[in-house]
């Protein structure tokens, strides 16, 4: 990984676009993939508040996932991906989902101060790192994390809102596909099984049977280890948009570090590429598939 990810200087951030939205290169299906957690912005501001130096405080990124799924528009897949960093703001959080003891003022009464995640130190603006580092060395105020919020967690659910809303009128249904990393140290399934892939669609809450099913064998039939909804059953993307019974099926699919990076250098390893092609094949057998019964 580049370590000389963007660190936009106040002067420099004539907004910089709070994601990257790549269309369909020819006939579309109803499949929307998301990165949100590969982002590589690092504004100023946030930096000059932090005690970390940018190498610890990347590794909480989704590391080169958005590369890793580059293919999918190739294949009629619609591309949404986050372009700021996962710590600057989650927006896979509720973006309200905030630690009051960050702050130096009082937090709003909406500001959902109570989740596990915020216990963890990792709401929607994250405490911590993954190392469990505290990034701050100094108390934020919620007008920062308000800018954060309006400026990229709200325009990135309102594409991606509205994506779901152009599938729906266009095919009758939507199926998201949020996309993830998880440290090689954290990918063991159900009794501590060792796997390479977890999808999480919240024990079927979010997800048809029919759409984590075929994503399910067809990575198996790849040769990967895939596990279902543990460690991860989905985030705040696939509960807030799932709903299957209103043809809208939200699956989360986590990769195993190990498949393709190393996290102490911080690097893709020589199975990058095997990956990219793997999901570059899994794209290709999607597209393939009649939705329109599910």
């Amino acid at each position: 990984m580049d370590d000389a990810a963007p660190i936009l200087a106040e002067a420099q951030v004539e907004r910089p676009q709070p994601f990257r939205l790549i269309r369909p290169a020819g006939a579309a299906t109803p499949l929307i993939c998301a990165s949100p957690h590969s982002g590589r912005i690092y504004p100023a501001a946030m930096m000059a508040a932090s005690q970390l130096d940018r190498r610890a405080i990347r590794r909480s990124e989704d590391a080169l996932v958005d590369q890793l799924i580059a293919d999918a528009p190739t294949h009629g897949h619609t591309l949404i991906a986050a372009e700021f960093a996962r710590a600057y703001i989650d927006v896979n959080r509720e973006p309200w989902e905030l630690d009051p003891a960050m702050f130096e003022d009082e937090l709003p009464p909406f500001a959902r101060a109570r989740t596990a995640r915020v216990a963890a130190g990792l709401g929607a603006i994250a405490r911590i790192v993954c190392e469990g580092q505290e990034i701050y060395a100094r108390k934020l105020t919620f007008a920062e994390a308000e800018a954060r919020v309006r400026q990229v967690h709200q325009p990135y659910h309102a594409a991606l809102a509205a994506l779901i809303g152009e599938m729906k009128a266009q095919f009758g249904l939507a199926v998201l596909i949020d996309w993830h990393s998880m440290p090689a140290a954290a990918a063991c399934g159900r009794g501590g099984e060792p796997c390479d892939i977890v999808l999480g669609d919240r024990f079927g809450a979010a997800c048809s049977p029919h759409v984590s099913g075929f994503v399910e064998r067809a990575l198996e039939a790849m040769g990967y280890r895939v596990a279902r909804n543990t460690p991860y059953a989905g985030g705040y993307t696939t509960e807030h948009y799932g709903r299957p019974g209103r043809r809208i099926h939200t699956l989360q699919i986590e990769l195993s570090r190990a498949l393709y990076f190393d996290e102490t250098e911080l690097a893709p390893t020589a199975g990058f590429e095997q990956l990219r092609a793997d999901l570059a094949r899994l794209f290709a057998t999607l597209a393939a598939q009649d939705w329109s019964q599910i």
